[in-house]
């Protein structure tokens, strides 16, 4: 583990190599496992905020789950994360272009309607972050349906921390991640 600042950063986010390739996978990562997103608590608010912004963009299943059960809801360990449709589907904010899962929060954010990009959680995938009272650990979370994002980050040399700079820098602040850079190349 790489300590930076207040987080304790696992090898793997150092060494491993990782470039989403959504040509191949389809962004499986929105439709499959067994509970939404994680979300942070101040992310809560934020979702039942920019919902009227965001659901033009959601399908007809999303905006039924989300006027049943909510913006959020929590899982079956006691955490906040996205609903799914019908309980274990896709998250309920996806939406499809040309065959393959996008956020429709995302959307509207790139359309301008809404100032926030989506969860933190979400940006930073593939990376997963335990937070503990005075600090957070980050590891890579990784997942059979994100090979090809491996073989992609491979052929184009991109580390996970690499690849996932804006989310980092997002979540911990650019003077954050140039510490990590430069912990990175010291070593």
């Amino acid at each position: 583990m790489l300590e930076v600042q207040n987080t304790l950063v696992h090898e793997d986010v150092l060494k491993h190599n990782f470039v989403c390739h959504l040509d191949k996978c389809k962004g499986a990562c929105c439709i499959e496992g067994d509970a939404g997103a994680p979300l942070e608590e101040h992310e809560l608010a934020i979702l039942d905020e920019i919902y009227p912004q965001v659901k033009p963009y959601m399908t007809a299943k999303g905006i039924e789950t989300i006027e049943q059960v909510g913006t959020s809801v929590k899982d079956f360990e006691g955490d906040y994360t996205t609903p799914c449709i019908d309980t274990n589907k896709e998250c309920a904010y996806v939406i499809w272009e040309n065959g393959i899962t996008k956020c429709a929060i995302e959307k509207a954010y790139e359309e301008g309607k809404v100032n926030w990009k989506k969860p933190i959680s979400c940006h930073l995938y593939p990376i997963r972050i335990t937070a503990y009272p005075d600090f957070d650990v980050l590891h890579y979370d990784r997942w059979s349906i994100c090979a090809d994002a491996c073989n992609f980050g491979d052929a184009l040399n991109v580390k996970v921390y690499e690849f996932l700079k804006e989310p980092l820098i997002r979540k911990y602040g650019e003077a954050w991640y140039l510490d990590l850079k430069e912990k990175v190349e010291g070593a």
